[in-house]
């Protein structure tokens, strides 16, 4: 039993169930109002950060969406570079391509230009070498000549004389020598100086021991050696001793002569390895010249020459040194005599200029003058007319 409010209810009273019931139903109903409202609170608690992150979430997605925007601009403007540096390139390619190929194409001109000109060369060269073929085959030709030649004792003589002639002609005045000069003894030198006294006209002849050179050049034994040498030493004395005797004369020749030797190895043979017959022909007055010191002795010659000759023509120079004073002084006096012509047109001259400045001044006054003054002031003068028939 259940006494509520003073009444009693049965609990079997299906009121009382009902009412129970109803209770029940409305704890049940405030207990789950009650847990939906904390699971709503705890809910509410749980999506407030959520809210919040999905809001961070949201701003990074608005980030993501505007770097997004930015790395497609970035992408485009990077493309557009690219694209822009690719056509750079392309058109830098295409000037160094272009530029390769003129230099290429000018090296391949040059080049051809160079190989047509180097052709062009080599063809002269050949014809060079070609010429000096024929210039070799003439000279085996002429030395061939030569060979000839000096194998005769006679034309081996006129060849010397031939080069002596050459020599001496390049060297002295033609009036300062003969050639072929006979002497009073009737012996005849290939060639006389005329040189004055001291020391004299000096005779020049032309000597060639060739067989005894060859034979001592050829040798090739000692026995050999030496009999050339003895040979070479018995040509060179009869070469001494006939100059000494044939062009020395006492009173008409210098007191000593040359002996020419147109060959200078055989001159260099004959002072290395026989200096006895150097010495003999210093003892005989014959004195060994080869082309080159031959040379230089002319020279010496053409100098003594030029001396006496200067002498020689002293007086002649003398007067004409006195007739170039002469005429040095009638050139002063004839300055002296135009310096005073110069000297009185000069003062003629002052004087004019200081008598047009005094007819300038003149002038100037003339020009400054008023004529005005002259007249009376404010006088008239009428000049009367004529009557008629009066």
């Amino acid at each position: 039993m259940i006494e509520i409010g003073g009444q009693t209810y049965a609990l079997s009273d299906p009121v009382v169930i009902a009412a129970g019931a109803a209770a029940l139903v409305a704890l049940l109903a405030l207990i789950l109002l009650y847990g939906i409202f904390r699971r709503a609170r705890r809910q509410e608690e749980l999506i407030v950060p959520l809210l919040r992150q999905v809001g961070a979430l949201g701003q990074e997605v608005r980030s993501l969406s505007d770097g997004q925007q930015q790395l497609s601009g970035g992408l485009s403007h990077v493309s557009e570079a690219q694209a822009a540096s690719q056509s750079q390139m392309l058109k830098l390619m295409e000037a160094r391509l272009a530029e390769v190929n003129t230099r290429m194409a000018e090296n391949l001109q040059g080049s051809a230009t160079r190989t047509a000109r180097s052709l062009g060369e080599l063809q002269q060269r050949l014809e060079t070498i070609d010429k000096a073929q024929e210039n070799i085959e003439k000279l085996s030709g002429d030395v061939l000549s030569l060979q000839d030649i000096l194998s005769n004792k006679q034309t081996r003589g006129a060849f010397g004389e031939i080069q002596l002639t050459d020599i001496v002609t390049k060297a002295l005045p033609r009036d300062s020598f003969t050639l072929q000069a006979t002497l009073s003894n009737g012996k005849r030198a290939d060639c006389l100086v005329h040189l004055p006294n001291p020391p004299g006209p000096i005779a020049i002849d032309s000597k060639f021991p060739l067989e005894a050179y060859e034979a001592l050049r050829a040798a090739s034994t000692q026995w050999e050696l030496n009999e050339a040498a003895k040979a070479m030493r018995v040509a060179v004395k009869k070469h001494i001793r006939d100059i000494a005797e044939r062009y020395i004369i006492d009173g008409e020749t210098a007191d000593g002569a040359l002996m020419f030797l147109p060959s200078e190895a055989v001159y260099a043979e004959l002072h290395a390895n026989f200096p006895e017959l150097v010495r003999e022909g210093f003892a005989a007055r014959v004195w060994t010249v080869s082309p080159t010191t031959c040379m230089a002795t002319l020279n010496t010659m053409r100098a003594i020459l030029k001396d006496a000759r200067m002498r020689e023509q002293s007086g002649a120079i003398r007067k004409t040194l006195k007739q170039l004073h002469r005429d040095v002084e009638l050139v002063v006096e004839r300055v002296g005599k135009l310096d005073t012509h110069f000297t009185q047109a000069r003062k003629d001259i002052d004087e004019i200029t200081v008598a047009a400045e005094r007819a300038g001044k003149r002038a100037t006054r003339l020009d400054n003058f008023d004529f005005e003054e002259l007249d009376p002031v404010g006088e008239e003068r009428v000049v009367p007319l004529a009557k008629p028939g009066g």
